[in-house]
């Protein structure tokens, strides 16, 4: 398992590559948030997960198929994988982050584009959601002044 990379796989990269050349900025593997993300957009506070099906389990997928061999090994691991993943999302909306997850088996060709437009959707969504303007209704002042509620009476 030392052969296998965490940074800079092949999903990853398409990912990053449709948010620089769509105008997204963001950090890498940003070592001051929980979890570590793949991804980190601070303006957005929004913090992207690229997760392979395989390592995290993704339930109802086709490319997730637990080895036949060291069955029970593979079995807590993935799952060891979930619940560290659950945590983390947890612990950053705590924080007030947004998290999203992009699987590996949605960045297959056939799927690609959709959800990365999709993606930029979700963050724009998210800006606009986290960035709105509150207008405020400005009491209307009384009409008498205060100065004349002051004054003896005779």
């Amino acid at each position: 398992m030392a052969a296998i990379h965490g940074k800079d796989t092949k999903p990853e990269l398409l990912v990053r590559r449709y948010l620089w050349g769509n105008g997204f900025r963001y950090r890498l593997n940003y070592p001051r948030l929980p979890g570590k993300p793949d991804i980190v957009l601070r303006r957005y506070r929004t913090c992207i997960f690229i997760n392979g099906c395989f390592w995290h389990g993704h339930e109802g997928c086709p490319y997730y198929k637990v080895p036949k061999t060291n069955t029970t090994f593979w079995q807590n691991k993935v799952t060891r994988n979930k619940a560290r993943d659950l945590k983390v999302q947890h612990e950053l909306a705590a924080m007030g982050w947004h998290s999203i997850t992009i699987w590996e088996c949605e960045l297959r060709p056939h799927q690609r584009q959709q959800t990365l437009q999709s993606l930029a959707y979700t963050l724009n969504k998210i800006f606009l959601q986290d960035h709105t303007i509150h207008h405020y209704e400005i009491p209307e002042e009384p009409s008498h002044m205060a100065a004349e509620d002051t004054l003896p009476t005779t």
